[in-house]
């Protein structure tokens, strides 16, 4: 192994453009309960846009390598390590425990080497690439806790999904989908609502030309406070801003808004004369554990599942790739190759 390698590092808070590919960052070598991996693939998400920009309150320790999402296979192993060898292919779950999240806290994914700690170790089924892996624990790990750890959605709900082309979006529109829901899916273009139609969508809205929440009491019917006719089941919103009370309006009685983040604003306007006279449930769900990343394994293992990657790019394209994340331009994933 070199001692130097390829890396996506960010130096300074701001725009994309201080995302810089190097080749000289000093190879990583693997300490007491750690192993080093070789990225197979590793994943963006729009996390990684708020890492490049700075958030209040988070001291990032820079220069750090960003990337949250990465699989890849074991070249060293570190002394106290004894459940993993040389040469096991792994999914890593992002959070370390003592630390915080890799790609913020601690060097991530976008390299061609990354020190792990053992505990953050999955083992990856030998159907599963290293490209479908990537695309999980950020993305459909948050899914799979807000849909089905949560027990949310069941077969023959109204579901609709708000930003259902990025990562998490199109992760709850097939989540959704198996769980058997009817699947309402929310995009800012025609074309995109097409390819959610191909992978499960029995509705599409194009937001940005219907109002979601008028197209759902139009077609059925407005929720009423003394029964459960009328509106969806529920919305998945991670949306925020001026979103949320258009998603409290289109709820039949009794139902319930998911929230597992607040990509347009955290600080809604808010309309509670909804929420007491529908009776209706908000839930958050926040993050994912090893348990709902072992679980979407199985499921891409034996076919019940699989992950929407748009396109997958060298590391040396790494920040046009993200760039399309911003600005919303992908449908799924975006994988990147060492």
């Amino acid at each position: 192994m070199s001692k130097t390698m390829k890396a996506l590092l960010l130096s300074e808070h701001g725009d994309l453009d201080q995302l810089k590919v190097v080749t000289d960052k000093p190879a990583p070598t693997a300490t007491p309960g750690h192993v080093v991996i070789r990225v197979g693939a590793s994943s963006f998400n729009y996390h990684d846009v708020f890492t490049v920009r700075g958030m209040p309150g988070i001291k990032v320790p820079l220069p750090v390598v960003i990337g949250l999402d990465m699989a890849g296979q074991i070249t060293e192993v570190g002394e106290g390590v004894s459940d993993w060898k040389v040469g096991d292919r792994v999914l890593v779950n992002p959070l370390n425990r003592g630390k915080g999240l890799m790609g913020e806290m601690l060097d991530g994914g976008m390299a061609e080497y990354c020190l792990v700690s053992e505990p953050q170790l999955i083992a990856l089924p030998e159907k599963v690439s290293y490209e479908d892996a990537a695309a999980l624990p950020v993305a459909y790990g948050t899914a799979h806790r807000m849909l089905i750890t949560h027990n949310t959605v069941k077969a023959g709900d109204r579901v609709l999904i708000l930003g259902a082309s990025g990562g998490v979006g199109t992760a709850c529109v097939i989540l959704a989908k198996l769980l058997g829901a009817e699947v309402i899916a929310c995009a800012g273009s025609d074309a995109k609502g097409e390819q959610l139609r191909k992978i499960g969508a029995d509705h599409v809205i194009n937001y940005r030309e219907t109002d979601f929440s008028k197209w759902a009491i139009a077609q059925y019917g407005k929720p009423q406070r003394r029964n459960n006719e009328g509106g969806v089941d529920v919305v998945i919103n991670f949306t925020g801003g001026d979103t949320w009370v258009p998603s409290l309006k289109c709820l039949k009685r009794g139902g319930t808004l998911l929230v597992c983040g607040a990509t347009a604003g955290h600080d809604p306007k808010e309309d509670l004369r909804y929420v007491w006279s529908f009776e209706l449930n908000i839930k958050g769900s926040n993050s994912f554990y090893d348990d709902n990343l072992k679980a979407l394994l199985d499921m891409v293992a034996d076919g019940s599942i699989k992950p929407v990657i748009d396109r997958v790019v060298p590391l040396e394209q790494a920040a046009e790739g993200l760039a399309l994340i911003r600005d919303r331009e992908v449908l799924g994933k975006v994988i990147v190759t060492p």
